[in-house]
């Protein structure tokens, strides 16, 4: 039904986000390969940084909720891979890749299945706030926040105190649907996804996927035995 980015510097809370989800219900894929910050095991927990792994499992869509770890490193892991290709394509492969596998989260997933991008986030110099990517010749290609309707940030205070921001303020590049969240929430994932489906109408965090009403124009090269899947 559609991708959710959350961004957030290192250590905001993002990935413990997912603590008070049901693990069975949820598949995550872990990009960086880090261990969870908290008690428990996601059974459908898959190391890859592989867009075309990702992209294959969504197809299959067998959860209505899947969380990508970490997704600025899909577009990061891939340049190191290609360091020592020269030229600009490699830039553009990569700004390409990551609009397919969006595109994929967007209308190739059911119309009850939320796909959340947790993503780091990148300062500029003026102190505006935005999603990380690894340079400014892919932003030049992609405004990653453009693809999004809803984008989350996650901040820590002084007080320790993790929350999300719904909302911009002029220093960040925060937004979602009018009503659909107060200003300002925990650092809670179910709450947040359950908010979505409220608004939207969609079937619980759990239920089986409907099949997809839009085929996405992606094409998958890997196995279809993807680890995690049902």
């Amino acid at each position: 039904m559609a991708g959710i980015l959350d961004i957030g510097e290192s250590g905001s809370g993002k990935t413990c986000m997912m603590r008070n989800m049901p693990f069975d219900d949820i598949a995550v894929f872990n990009v960086a390969g880090k261990p969870l910050p908290f008690k428990g095991k996601i059974p459908a927990m898959i190391t890859t940084h592989d867009i075309d792994a990702i992209i294959a499992s969504l197809l299959r869509n067998n959860y209505n909720c899947y969380i990508i770890d970490d997704s600025q490193y899909l577009m990061s892991f891939k340049l190191i891979d290609k360091i020592n290709e020269t030229g600009y394509g490699k830039y553009t492969e990569v700004a390409k890749d990551f609009k397919r596998l969006v595109d994929v989260a967007n209308n190739g997933v059911s119309p009850d299945t939320l796909v959340y991008f947790l993503h780091h986030v990148e300062t500029t110099d003026t102190g505006f706030h935005k999603a990380k990517t690894s340079g400014k010749m892919i932003d030049n290609w992609l405004t990653l926040e453009g693809l999004f309707s809803i984008v989350l940030l996650n901040t820590v205070g002084g007080d320790r105190k993790y929350k999300v921001i719904t909302q911009s303020d002029g220093t960040n590049t925060c937004k979602s649907p009018i009503g659909m969240f107060p200003e300002v929430m925990d650092n809670d994932l179910l709450t947040i996804d359950k908010a979505i489906r409220d608004y939207y109408e969609l079937a619980p965090l759990g239920s089986k996927p409907k099949k997809a009403k839009i085929e996405p124009k992606a094409t998958v090269s890997v196995s279809d035995k993807v680890p995690g899947a049902k």
